[in-house]
């Protein structure tokens, strides 16, 4: 069967595009999540739509999975190979195929890295907001396929707010585009919205089109650290009372400020409990008004070490520190397994508290930072995987965190998806009837559940496992 598959996927993409020798199974049998771990039969670069329709076809002809990859930054190992499956790889498909200035749209391939992407439009006095932590290495398509987030998702979004349209190759083979570049547009049913986060379950994306907004003119970013952790988050909860909408909140313990600081050599506070790292952007005179009275917050809430820049450069390097967190934290432990818990931005407080609880109830090193606007929090446990017992309450740990948010009225995941990784927790909170609806619309789309099968939802409700 294996030869045979491979023949026939040289003879489709042509013998150079396709991969099967065990050093390249091996680079494709993980992505950024920790413990999940499978080899496929073979890895294939398509060129070309009709490629990946006709490699669709063949899967279902001869029945085996074919699992969509970008750049494998993902953390919830949804582009990590099943069984009896082969690993589809987009990064090629790298070129922005237009910006169109008169509609503020742009056409690319999935492959675009997104920050190479935002400084492009840039360039021009375009905004495409979208920020993920990974920004310098992932791809546009895997943040269409995870509806990835980021730090600007406060005030700008995620990236659901940015996809206009897109062509897809449906599991079946069929290609389709739906959506396009009329900013009203309600015939029908939204088939458009589906695809965007279903983490490569549905299609595989080939063009998408994205909106872009006009650049802002200027920004100031303040940071501030704080002795109490209750005092950081009713920092929080202030500012957004206050009618203000900053571009980022970010916000940082103790833990993740000195892994940061280990790391970078910036001069962070190793004594401070909370650190936050805040953004306002804009036109004019309201980016002074709305930073003045965040400083003032700030400040009534016992901010220590308050600055503020509207130095490009200077701000940057605080962006850095922040988007360093997960690399930073991984240098403290052989595994690190970093999760997204999002609740209402009221309940943030308690939230934060709640994964403190965590971490002394089950005796881990749990580095805690997130989105703090929006209530996003990335609770990092640091452990050695080859410990068992260490990886059993690690275990126990995001259990409790995961079911403290639910009863806060929070989510499994704000933006990094549940692909394997959450699999059981959201089969667990998610509605049955809902459960069934998406279902549904699996099967519908994907009879022979061939198309990155076993991600997010088991294809019926009976219990399944996964092995790694």
């Amino acid at each position: 069967m294996q030869y045979h598959l491979v023949d026939e996927l040289k003879r489709i993409c042509g013998e150079k595009n396709v991969y099967d020798s065990p050093e390249d199974k091996i680079a494709y049998s993980y992505d950024g999540t920790p413990l999940y771990y499978k080899e496929p039969l073979a890895i294939v670069f398509p060129q070309d739509a009709d490629q990946i329709s006709r490699i669709m076809k063949f899967a279902n002809e001869s029945e085996f999975a074919v699992v969509p990859r970008g750049a494998g930054t993902g953390l919830s190992g949804g582009s990590v190979p099943v069984d009896n499956s082969i690993v589809m790889v987009m990064t090629k498909w790298n070129k922005i195929l237009e910006i169109d200035q008169s509609n503020l749209t742009a056409w690319v391939e999935p492959g675009v890295i997104t920050g190479n992407f935002q400084r492009e439009v840039e360039k021009i006095g375009l905004f495409y907001p979208p920020d993920p932590g990974s920004l310098n290495v992932c791809t546009i398509g895997g943040n269409v396929a995870e509806n990835a987030g980021g730090l600007r998702g406060l005030k700008y979004g995620v990236t659901k707010n940015y996809v206009m349209g897109y062509e897809m190759v449906l599991p079946t083979g069929d290609v389709l585009k739906f959506g396009g570049k009329n900013y009203k547009d309600v015939a029908g049913y939204n088939l458009r919205d589906i695809a965007i986060g279903s983490e490569g379950t549905l299609g595989i994306f080939t063009k998408i089109l994205l909106r872009l907004i006009p650049l802002p003119q200027r920004s100031i970013t303040m940071k501030a650290h704080f002795n109490s952790l209750l005092d950081s988050g009713r920092s929080v909860a202030e500012i957004i009372a206050s009618h203000i909408v900053p571009s980022m909140i970010e916000f940082l313990d103790n833990t993740t400020i000195n892994c940061i600081e280990d790391y970078t050599k910036i001069g962070l506070p190793r004594n401070a409990a909370a650190m936050l790292i805040l953004e306002v952007d804009g036109r004019g005179d309201i980016v002074d008004f709305e930073a003045n009275k965040i400083l003032e917050i700030l400040k009534t809430n016992n901010g220590q070490g308050i600055q503020h820049t509207s130095n490009a450069d200077e701000a940057n390097i605080l962006k850095t520190a922040r988007r360093s967190a997960f690399s930073a934290l991984a240098r403290r432990a052989p595994t690190v397994i970093l999760e997204d818990a999002t609740v209402p931005r009221s309940e943030l407080p308690v939230m934060i508290e709640k994964v403190q609880e965590a971490a002394r109830k089950f005796d881990l090193m749990i580095g805690n930072f997130g989105h703090a606007g929006d209530g996003n929090l990335h609770p990092t446990c640091l452990i050695d995987e080859r410990n068992q017992s260490e990886l059993d309450r690690a275990m126990k740990a995001f259990d409790f965190i995961f079911e403290e948010a639910i009863k806060l009225g929070g989510t499994i995941t704000g933006e990094h998806g549940t692909g394997l990784a959450k699999k059981q927790f959201f089969e667990k909170s998610a509605e049955i009837p809902a459960l069934d609806l998406m279902r549904k619309i699996k099967s519908s789309v994907d009879p022979n559940n061939v198309l990155n099968p076993g991600k997010i939802f088991s294809r019926s409700p009976k219990c399944e496992s996964y092995k790694f």
